[in-house]
């Protein structure tokens, strides 16, 4: 069999495995979104107490947001009034789960580490919020004065209807690309990665996850796309304790992370944060390792190395979740693709406009969070009366008279982005 037949066999395997839980997890994923909105989540984190650290994490867990979607919105809870032990407990236990990611870990790696994941999630979380409280205690809030984003409790009209918008449009757009490259990379993995791999030349399973830590640390992977990348590792060879580290490190830190962390919430925080993520993945992969059976954590990934049906579910379901699934993902990048040749189109048209329109350059932005977050944030500031977000030019186009940009720099700061200043022509 050619590498390239047997590349698909991979990719089309994991893709099958995964598709019924990710659909499942989407749902869930809009059924909170539009039923719990972020609105709620503001008023329950403000006190600086245990209670709201730990109610933080146990919000944090089941939300679909990846590291680049959790920053906006965590320090958009913070500059709503949470406290920033609440903000960091939510920063650090929301991106390393999620429903959506929970399902897949149950599909790909079983029940064991679907368990431990959000409880890790929680207890990191947790760990953080409360140091950072400790930490911060004595310092005063920033007092920068930039309205909170208004809150979202309005009663929805057609939430069916908007739960499916959500799940497999609006959140499916965000998590499209690296959903795709973390397949990608993970097919690859199986078929160049001899199983041996990690038994033959990385002996020791402290010395793995060292190695694993420091390679997850500056890069980017999401929840839900790790789980793939994961499940092939372990059947390389790669100890329990690694793959859990690889699960918590590679999902809530990344270079724009670090970055962003530092820059809006102080580098005391920004410690905290790295340093209960490193050291909570380090202690909770030797507890797995030192601990537990082994064969607890690899038992599930029988299906993948035999290739027969998973016994939950039946070959024709995850067929045609696979299909569905694609289709879906397939429907994002056709509308990436329109909507970029239709801004060509109008930007090649000249239209006159009735008020000043200015390009700022907003670094730090991946989602469909993150432009809603600048949006509402910059809209709010007096002399802009439209903002529109370009997430993959990072350049944010403000219509109005009288601009003050200091304003939109600190505002752009506040939140958690970098501002380069305008766009020149």
């Amino acid at each position: 069999m050619s590498y390239l037949s047997l590349y698909v066999e991979k990719l089309v395997k994991l893709v099958l495995e995964m598709a019924p839980w990710l659909l499942l997890g989407f749902l869930i994923a809009g059924v909170l979104h539009v039923f719990f909105p972020e609105g709620r989540i503001n008023k329950i984190l403000g006190s600086k107490n245990m209670r709201s650290v730990i109610r933080a994490a146990l919000i944090g867990i089941p939300l679909p947001l990846c590291s680049c979607g959790v920053i906006p919105t965590g320090v958009s809870i913070h500059k709503s009034g949470a406290s920033k032990g609440a903000s960091v407990s939510f920063l650090i236990s929301t991106p390393q789960t999620g429903v959506d990611s929970i399902m897949v870990t149950y599909s790909l790696l079983g029940l064991p580490f679907t368990i431990v994941r959000p409880i890790v999630a929680l207890f990191t979380g947790i760990l953080g919020g409360a140091l950072t409280n400790k930490i911060e205690h004595s310092e005063s809030k920033n007092s920068l004065n930039v309205k909170p984003l208004e809150n979202t409790n309005n009663k929805i009209k057609r939430p069916v209807l908007s739960v499916f918008q959500y799940a497999f449009i609006e959140f499916l757009e965000d998590i499209a690309k690296w959903l795709v490259i973390g397949l990608l990379i993970a097919a690859l993995i199986a078929v160049f990665v001899p199983d041996d791999f990690f038994a033959s030349y990385i002996h020791n399973d402290i010395l793995g996850m060292l190695i694993i830590l420091a390679a997850s640390i500056p890069v980017y992977v999401c929840a839900t796309s790790s789980v793939p990348i994961a499940a092939v590792l372990m059947m390389k060879g790669l100890s329990p304790g690694a793959t859990l580290v690889f699960l918590m490190a590679g999902p809530a830190t990344n270079a724009a992370t670090i970055s962003v962390i530092g820059n809006a919430m102080g580098r005391k925080t920004l410690f905290t944060y790295l340093s209960v993520l490193i050291s909570g993945a380090l202690i909770s992969g030797l507890l797995i390792d030192f601990l537990f059976p082994r064969e607890w954590f690899t038992s599930a990934l029988t299906h993948l190395h035999e290739g027969h049906e998973h016994g939950l579910l039946p070959y024709w379901l995850q067929l045609v979740s696979g299909i569905v699934m694609s289709l879906l993902i397939l429907n994002i990048f056709v509308k990436r693709i329109m909507s970029r040749f239709k801004k060509k189109k109008q930007n090649a048209e000249y239209h006159p406009v009735s008020m000043n329109e200015v390009k700022v350059i907003v670094r730090g932005m991946n989602c469909s969070h993150c432009k809603m977050s600048v949006e509402k944030n910059l809209g709010n500031i007096e002399g802009i009366d439209l903002v529109d977000a370009d997430v993959e030019n990072e350049v944010v186009t403000l219509s109005g008279n009288n601009i003050d940009f200091n304003k939109v720099k600190a505002t752009v700061e506040s939140i958690g982005y970098k501002y380069d200043g305008k766009l020149k022509r």
